[in-house]
Order: structure tokens, then sequence, then C-alpha cells
């Protein structure tokens, strides 16, 4: 199997922050991005490092007042590997010259491979090869092995290896006035016989205990060299001088194993990494193994198209494995939304599961449930949120961190103005809508009962009942209000010159609440009688409760301007209209139109202007025919017509502000102008790999864009639908797709292949002592038995099967 390399040939200063970020190598326990080793952190390279629920806290001043803020937390730097010739500076790809540079990622096998060759002011050129991994086979692994042959010359090489815990948190430069300090050192020290130099910190405020031991192996320099151990606080280091004779390599091998306080089955982590580094094998076993863990995922993750395309496809479903492994299903940890990939938005996590949970769902619904299981424990907080609000059920906040308490910053600094502004996207309680879609997603990809009893189902009526609480009854029209949110769209957190923050009667909030309400009902029903008694009672679930979940279900309401639009909220059609041709000609870039404005003393509240899809997220999330009966269920008479003038109105009113946009309108186009979606998916597909936003990406990447893109293929462009336990397809393939191929799980059932082309479609399912699947493309069921392939040609298709509500 093929896969493409991402290569980057020579060094380029500007690019480095995207080279470092796209570079990343993890196994969903921890990260590192792809920075030189010989690089300390600086205006050009960062090499962070990240563990997957590391969190800490601290207070910083800012314009007079305190400021708290919950990072994930830049853990000690494991790679440093500095070397110079005699009498020279240290070798760096800034301050040395550098002859030939070039880094490749193998997405296949998990491994970064940098060639670089120094030439030192005394005419001495040295070649470098590096091959670096973090494990995939074992969660606590990460090595470096570093290979150098003096070209024209023969001598000594001084080589440093280091475990650096003086780092900070200071990868994001509007943060950098804000304490990044988050790392206390405790101790470091040397194994002689070992040759292993370890170190220990602990996180200032959340107190987790990371350690940190490396190994040091040198071939192919005919005595193994001496090696002077350096302490300092926070620091540990090793010396040696190889003796390098021309055109003869030496290898250097930094093998290094991590734990934390965190950690299951350890005693203590400085104890266990000390002990698991002393026992490692050589670099080429820990490749093996971890190529072999690789080409496992691989086979059940890859989707797999014709041409250009699928070199960023790799790239993504490679860093989405990378954040959210197997390793992931046994951590209690959440999605941060830039993955383990950098700082931004200080490592939390938002509401972009709700991107990545469909690729999951059909190849690792474990790792699934286990983010799922991620909010399960912070359902008390969540409650005691709503409460201290005045609400009933569950409230979870819009950033989540270590322990589910809100992470939203109530500031934000505006880098186009420089000014510290009121930060309302607290506000954005469709939060809570996103984890109970995943709950009843989760459900029907697996139909994992057990966990709806145990789980989902408290989920589902806590947030339920928030949403009853939170809401208002206008008797006269005897519809249902919902005030003082913000909406997807972000850009809307209030209206011109109101004291209040929020806006009202949000047309996505509304729709998905009513959807949320049926998914408690419908959860509720497929219990079995006895197990669903005993769970309302263990909620104090009364009937009238229910009935109140049915009837908000039924009379939620929606708001519509013009010629039947839908309103994003109640109001927006109020709002002036942008001259959006003068803002392009005088910016060029207006993703982020609402810091243009605030730096221009004007607000994005006065326009109608969106950052992302709001309205159109709800044809993301329900598809037409959900969005369609959905409204009907409501009482309103919306028909097709009015959706498409609904699509046109929003699609000339958005400034895709965010990566998630693109991927939302390449969605809802596929039915209406394959073209144009395909030149969304097309952006979307470069919104990482070519950095579109202009400088977000270095900060980490967008691992729900990522998901979002390749769920375009797997179940966008396929018509993929897996309600009421049947696999549907109905594809709409655009011109510039050619053959699309899949490897599905559902349900039990595993090794599920899907082609897709322009005249056909062929499902396949491996054999196993499974029972038959139905399947069915373009409305034709078929029962499917393990080791068949079913073929059905696309010109026959009728219409496609619409799920209909309860």
């Amino acid at each position: 199997m093929e896969h493409a390399t991402l290569s980057y040939e020579g060094f380029d200063p500007e690019a480095e922050g995207l080279r470092e970020a796209l570079c990343t190598l993890g196994n969903g326990y921890v990260a590192t991005r792809g920075a030189a080793p010989e690089s300390p952190a600086g205006d050009v390279h960062y090499p962070g490092t990240y563990l997957a629920g590391c969190y800490d806290r601290l207070t910083s001043e800012v314009d007079g007042r305190e400021v708290e803020n919950e990072d994930l937390v830049n853990a000690p730097n494991w790679l440093p590997l500095t070397f110079r010739t005699p009498g020279q500076d240290w070798l760096t790809l800034t301050g040395s010259e550098v002859l030939e540079h070039r880094q490749e990622l193998d997405t296949r096998r998990g491994v970064l491979v940098r060639r670089t060759r120094f030439r030192d002011p005394a005419g001495r050129v040295l070649a470098v090869t590096q091959r670096r991994v973090v494990s995939m086979h074992d969660q606590h692994v990460a090595a470096l092995e570093t290979t150098f042959v003096a070209e024209n010359w023969s001598g000594s090489l001084e080589v440093r290896a280091s475990l650096d815990g003086r780092v900070t948190n200071s990868g994001v430069a509007r943060y950098r006035d804000l304490d990044g300090r988050h790392l206390v050192p405790v101790v470091e020290g040397y194994d002689k016989e070992e040759r292993v130099a370890w170190l220990q910190v602990r996180t200032a405020t959340s107190q987790i205990r990371i350690a940190q031991a490396a190994a040091m192996v040198v071939t192919g320099a005919g005595q193994t060299p001496a090696m002077t151990f350096e302490r300092t606080a926070g620091q540990a280091t090793l010396r040696f001088r190889a003796e390098l004779t021309e055109g003869v390599p030496v290898t250097v091998e930094k093998r290094v194993a991590m734990y934390t306080s965190q950690d299951r089955a350890i005693s203590e982590s400085l104890y266990a990494a000390r002990r698991h580094a002393a026992r490692l094998p050589r670099f080429e076993e820990l490749v093996a193994e971890h190529a072999f863990a690789w080409e496992r995922l691989w086979q059940v993750s890859r989707v797999a198209v014709p041409g250009e395309p699928q070199r960023a496809l790799d790239l993504y479903v490679f860093h989405l494995l990378q954040t959210l492994s197997e390793h992931t299903a046994h951590l209690d940890v959440g999605m941060p939304a830039r993955g383990l990939h950098g700082e931004a938005y200080r490592g939390h996590v938002f509401w972009d599961e709700l991107f990545v949970f469909p690729f999951l769902l059909l190849r690792f619904p474990r790792t699934a449930r286990s983010l799922l299981m991620y909010r399960w424990r912070r359902l008390p907080r969540a409650r005691r949120a709503a409460a201290d609000a005045g609400y009933r059920g569950a409230m979870y906040p819009w950033q989540s961190g270590s322990d589910g308490r809100d992470e939203t910053p109530r500031m934000h600094l505006n880098p186009a103005s420089g000014r510290w502004i009121e930060d309302h996207t607290d506000l954005q309680r469709h939060v809570g809508i996103a984890v109970a879609h995943n709950v009843w997603q989760y459900y029907q990809a697996t139909g994992d009962l057990t966990f709806m009893y145990d789980h989902g189902v408290e989920m589902l009526v806590e947030i339920a009942r928030f949403w009853c609480s939170l809401m208002t009854h206008d008797e006269a029209d005897d519809r249902y209000d919902i005030r003082g949110v913000v909406g997807p769209d972000e850009y809307h957190d209030g209206y011109p010159d109101a004291e209040r923050p929020g806006i009202d009667n949000n047309a996505y909030t509304n729709v998905m609440v009513a959807r949320v309400l049926r998914y408690a009902l419908e959860a509720l029903d497929a219990l079995p009688e006895r197990e669903s008694r005993a769970l309302r009672h263990r909620l104090r679930l009364e009937e009238g409760e229910t009935g109140l979940f049915d009837r908000i279900s039924r009379r939620m309401r929606v708001v519509f301007h013009g010629d039947g639009v839908i309103s994003q909220f109640e109001g927006y059609d109020r709002l002036a209209e942008l001259d959006w041709a003068a803002y392009r000609a005088r910016y060029g870039a207006i993703r982020r139109l609402d810091r243009i404005l605030e730096a221009e003393g004007d607000s994005v509240n006065r326009y109608q202007a969106s950052k992302q899809a709001d309205v159109l997220m709800l044809v993301f999330l329900l598809g037409e025919d959900g969005v369609l009966e959905t409204l009907a269920s409501l009482g309103y008479d919306f028909d097709a017509a009015a959706l498409n003038r609904t699509v046109n109105y929003y699609l000339a009113r958005t400034s895709h502000g965010s990566t998630l946009s693109a991927v939302v309108h390449a969605w809802v186009l596929a039915s209406r102008d394959r073209r144009a979606s395909w030149r969304f998916f097309r952006e979307a597909l470069d919104s990482d790999i070519a950095d579109v936003q202009g400088g977000t990406t270095p900060e980490g990447v967008h691992l729900g864009a990522m998901a979002g893109t390749i769920d375009l293929l797997q179940r966008c462009y396929t018509g993929l639908d897996i309600t009421g336990g049947v696999l549907r397809l109905a594809p709409r393939h655009p011109a510039e797709l050619g053959t699309l191929d899949l490897r599905l799980r559902f349900r039990d059932h595993w090794g599920i292949t899907v082609r897709c082309t322009h005249d056909r479609v062929r499902i396949g399912m491996a054999r196993s002592p499974q029972l038959p699947l139905t399947v069915a493309v373009f409305g034709r069921e078929h029962v499917l038995a393990p080791g068949e392939t079913w073929e059905v040609p696309s010109r026959e298709a009728p219409r496609p099967h619409r799920p209909q509500l309860r």
C-alpha cells in the first residue's frame, strides 16, 4: 500500500513553524513537534512535547486584573541533541552554514527523517541523518537515532544530549504576556552502568509528576566514549566526544521512556521511567514494532482516492490517529481542538469532536467511547455549573480541560488592534448539543445498549433537562424560546448596543435542542422496560418531565425572514449588510472579519456576516431530509426550495473564519452544485497543509477540519447513513473524484469494504462467523453475508432512503 511522504527541501525559517506542526509525531498519549533536536525554542523553532490530559493552572495579571488560565502543559523536551566540530560553536540550522537540508515524514510507518549537511568556519563538512519515532507500539517510548559522517575530515565531535525541563508554554505569541511557567524541577540523575540519565519535574498547581529517562548508545566510534553527566535544576545532560574518521558513520541512539503520576499500573513515575529506559531495545527493533502497529492502523483507517488529494488525506488520518489512538481509549482525556501539536486554544476541549466522531465510530468505536466517558466523568461538574447558573440538568462548558470546569477566557487579545476585549463565547451552550449528538451517533454505530444504560441516557436526560430549564414559553404563540446564547457562528455574541450579551432563538441551537429531546426519549424507549424503569427512578425522571420533553420537541421556535429563509437568529435580517467587496479590496484576506472591524472601532455584531456555517450546520448534522422533517415536526411549512434559498442566503454572508466552515459548505453543496462542493473540499483539504488561515497551523493543527475533510469522502460523497442498524449508501460523486475506497467497521461487523465509482457501488464483507448485515444502495436493500460482495449500478438508482423521525 503506497503512502505519500511529506517532504520539505531546504531550510526556510518563516515556514519552520508550519513544518514542525505538520511533522509532529505522537501516539495518543504523547506527541512531539517536528523541530530539529539541536534547536531551542525561539522565534523560528518550537520543540514542544505534550502529554494527553496533562493540564496546569496559573494566574497572570492583564491590564491590572488577574486572569486565570489552564493550559495543556509543554512537557520536558526529550529531543535536545547538539553537536560541534573541534573549536567551533554548536551547529544549528539558524546559526550555521547549511549546505543541504531535507525533512521527510513517512506517514505509513510514522517515522520522521531529517538529513542536513553543515560546513563549519574551518571548512569541515558534517553530514547528519536523523530518524525519530514516538512509538505507536509502546505509548511511553520515543527515540532518536542520529548518524554523523565527517565528509572531508577526521577528528572528534562533541555531542551533548539533554532532557530539558526548563521549558515554558510560549508557543503562541498572543499568550506570551501570560504566565507560562508550569514546570517545577524535582530531581535529576544518572546511572553510569546503564548509561541512563533521568529527569523529574512537577506541574506548578496540578502537582502532576512527569518523569523522563534516556538511555544513550553510541556505535561505530570504535571504543564506547566516556560520558560526563551535568546537572542543573530542571535539566539532565550527558556530554561525550565521538571520534570520527572521514567517511565512516557514527550513530548515536537516544531511547527515552516517559511517565506521569497520572499513569495506571505504576508505583511512581520516575521509577517507571528509569526501569523502562534501561530495558529498551535498539532503535531498529523499536522502529519495527512501531511500524507494525501503524500498519495495523492503516489497514482499517485509510481512505483511498486517486491522484494528488491522497497526500493530504493520508497526512490528516495520520494526525487524527496520533492524537486519538487506541492508547487514548485507556486515558481520561477529551479531544483537544488543536491536537497534541501546539498550544493554541491552550489545549482545551471544545465541540470539535462532533467532526471527529464519524471517523472514529466506523473504525475505532472504543476510542469514541472513551471521549464520551471524558464527558460522563465531568457530568457532576456540568450539573454544578447548571445549578450555579440557576438551571437544572447539566451545562457543559464551551472550553473544558482537566476537571470539566468552564475554561473559556473572559478576555481575549485582538492581534489586529492590540486590545484586550471581552469574550462571551462561554455562551456557546450548544457544546452540550454536540455531546448529546455524539452519544446518539455512538449508539447508532455500535448498538451498545449497555453503554447507554450505564452512561449515555444519563447524559442525554441531563442535557435535555438543562435546555428545558433555560428556555421560556411564549403562551401567545405556544412556542418555546431560547435567549442569551451564542451560536456556532461565534461572530455574533450580542445585539448592537445591547446591555446583555447573547442572541435569541439561534436556529441551529433551537432545532438541535428539539432533536436532543427526541434522542433522550428514544434512548429511554430503547432500553428494556425494567432497565428503563430503574433508570428513570435513579434519575428521578417523572412522567410529566418526559411529557415536557416531547411537547417542547414539537414546539420549539424557529425564526424565518424574507421568502421563508431561516434566520440565523431572531433579528439577524435587521442587521446591516456588509460591503464585502470593499473589505476584500481593502484587506485581501477577511476570514477574521471580527478582528478587522474591532480594530476599526466597529463591531461585527452590526452586520449580516458570519464567521462560519451556523444554520447550514443543520444540514451537515441532520442531512437535508432530516432538516425538512424536523421543521415539519415543529409545525413549520418549509420545503426543499426554501432550504435552497436559505443555503444561498448564507453562502453569500460567510467569511469562513474557521477551517470547519469549508467542510460544512462542501457538504451542503454536494447535492446542489458538485463542482462548488469540490472547490470547498479542496479548500478544506488545504486548510492545514497549506495553512490557509495564515499562521494558525504552526500553533497546532485543526483536528476537526482534518476529520471533517475525510468525512466528506466517507459519508457525504458516498451518502453513507447508519441509522436503524442498516448500512446505507447513495453516492453523489463530484466529477473530479474517481474511485473511492473505504474500509469500515459497523456494529459487530469488521472488514466492510466499500468502493464507489461514477457508475458502480460495491460493498464487500470479510469472511467471519458473524451474522449477515443488511445494506442498502440507493434504497435497494440486500442481506450481505460474510465473505460476499454485492455490486449495484449507479445509473439504476431510485430515490434515496429517508430515515423517519419518531
